[in-house]
């Protein structure tokens, strides 16, 4: 009840206590009792409120020599109903600001670096594997070239922000308190622009098309990143641009298959070749190169060229060529071509074609299983 109660007792300090003495005991104590510490304790929010009551008295010079000498009866409104205390958040700052012995002073926005892109840049499999310089065209913000990004008409100049006074901040008073925030009318800039620039209308940002070059080493995969520093958006108040991240996707090859390192081709041979063996031709990555392959050769066969893949991105020695065999059969042949293939069916003998006979056993003792199961003769 008012009358009763003795603020000194409730902030826990002497009748002689200094300033400081006062300010820090209220501080120590509303953190200890803020309601948003102690939800729904209704003891606590009491606290809080003679806590911030006393505090309200015992901080200002006149309420104090008028509270020691009337007590609570003293000819002003202590205001404990109606006075709600700082936040928690303005109570830490106070603490920030006691342990370093100094108010932070408002500062300006900083400097900060432009948004990053992305481009994606289609390559072919041999400038994945040899290495190119591939030149694109990109379009992009950039700094305007009418007001080099000041947002500015050429030949003006800034004005002072007319909200906080070109300070950047705006200083908020409570109690003991002094809360900054950034100024909404500028940013934290603590200047506007009055005569916008009318090529980027004081924006200081422009779209434009610009050819750059990268070099893309060899070994690269789909999904491989290059980065071009400083390619990116440009920086906020004079900030650092941000940076390009080329993103690189490896074409389809009408000729070769990659898995990693290796490449895989698939080639044709006549059913003569494949018989007879030889020689062949196969492609590589570089020119046409030539495989031995042995008489009766099948299709499905593969034989490797050993240095003919594509190189580590890394360094190191290449991956390999798997050359992978198919027998072709003629589509067409002449009257003097069928007589001789069809005298050659003729004295074929079935010890020629040992895959055509082991299938035929297969299927013969499958028929056989099948026939005992059920009866059959």
């Amino acid at each position: 009840m008012p009358g009763n109660r003795d603020y000194y007792h409730i902030l826990g300090i002497p009748r002689n206590a200094t300033p400081e003495q006062i300010k820090k005991a209220y501080r120590e104590l509303a953190l200890k009792h803020h309601p948003d510490r102690n939800p729904g304790d209704h003891t606590a929010e009491e606290k809080f409120k003679d806590i911030n009551a006393a505090y309200q008295v015992l901080s200002d010079p006149e309420k104090r020599v008028q509270y020691d000498r009337f007590g609570e009866r003293a000819p002003f409104d202590f205001g404990r109903e109606d006075f709600r205390g700082p936040s928690i958040d303005d109570l830490f700052s106070g603490l920030f600001e006691e342990f370093f012995g100094r108010r932070s002073r408002p500062r300006g926005p900083s400097r900060r670096k432009g948004h990053d892109l992305r481009y994606d840049l289609k390559i072919t499999l041999e400038e994945a594997a040899f290495g190119a310089e591939k030149t694109f065209t990109v379009e992009k913000p950039q700094s305007c070239a009418v007001c080099s990004g000041s947002g500015l008409k050429p030949g003006t100049a800034p004005v002072t922000c007319p909200e906080c006074r070109g300070r950047g901040q705006l200083l908020y008073q409570q109690g003991f308190f002094s809360i900054s925030r950034t100024c909404p009318r500028c940013q934290g800039a603590g200047r506007i622009i009055s005569d916008p620039c009318p090529n980027c209308a004081g924006a200081g940002i422009e779209m434009a098309r610009r050819d750059l070059k990268v070099g893309i080493p060899p070994g690269v995969e789909t999904g491989s990143t290059l980065r071009l520093t400083g390619e990116g958006e440009p920086g906020e108040l004079a900030g650092p641009p941000g940076d390009l991240h080329v993103i690189l996707f490896i074409e389809e090859h009408p000729v070769f298959q990659r898995q990693g390192t290796e490449l895989i081709c698939e080639v044709p041979i006549s059913f003569l070749s494949a018989a007879l063996g030889g020689e062949i031709e196969v492609p590589t990555l570089e020119d046409i190169s030539r495989l031995k392959i042995p008489a009766g050769t099948q299709t499905g066969k593969i034989f490797r060229l050993k240095g003919k893949g594509m190189p580590h991105l890394h360094g190191g020695h290449r991956g390999d060529l798997h050359v992978q065999i198919f027998v072709e059969v003629p589509a067409k042949l002449s009257g003097k071509e069928k007589d001789l293939l069809e005298k050659m069916l003729e004295s074929e003998k079935s010890e020629a074609y040992p895959l055509s006979g082991a299938f035929w056993d297969k299927v013969n003792q499958a028929l056989a299983h099948t026939k005992t199961q059920t009866g059959k003769k």
